[in-house]
């Protein structure tokens, strides 16, 4: 076994409860977990649209789906920059909001067991590290918010 695997395998692990969890509760509200990652990533901005696929790593086509079925549950919306009119933003509506802060709260309940077993110091230093390495800017690192929160 080379040293990094048991770091690979603690974060795969990691990641399968966490994905688990994500799954259920969006299954539980008939939302897919692009859809989690929509309304997570909107709680704060007004992206474009192509700026808002690019982040999800999705096509034109697919993403116009997914913000069309958003839009008919009354969660997001489209509308024009307010900094160039030829521009189409997204945004999420107050029930799209009320809806993500409601699953935040429980996402934080189902993963309580599992991060209640840290102490305060080591729940900072574990945000500070996986922060890092997903790239989050220092001057971010334990931030509360839609990118490392819902």
């Amino acid at each position: 076994m080379r040293p990094d695997d048991a770091l690979e395998d603690a974060l795969v692990r990691t990641s399968f409860r966490v994905m688990a969890v994500l799954t259920r509760i969006g299954s539980e509200h008939d939302l897919s977990l692009t859809q989690l990652r929509l309304l997570g990533f909107l709680r704060d901005r007004r992206p474009r649209m192509t700026d808002l696929a690019a982040f999800l790593g999705l096509d034109k086509s697919t993403m116009s789906g997914l913000v069309e079925r958003a839009e008919r549950r009354g969660l997001v919306a489209r509308g024009k920059s307010p900094e160039d009119r030829r521009v189409v933003d997204v945004f999420i509506t107050p029930t799209g909001s009320e809806l993500a802060g409601r699953l935040q709260e429980e996402i934080r309940a189902a993963l309580a067991p599992y991060t209640d077993r840290l102490c305060a110091d080591d729940r900072h230093a574990l945000t500070q590290l996986l922060a890092s390495l997903s790239g989050t800017p220092p001057e971010d690192r334990g931030k509360e918010g839609p990118t490392n929160a819902l």
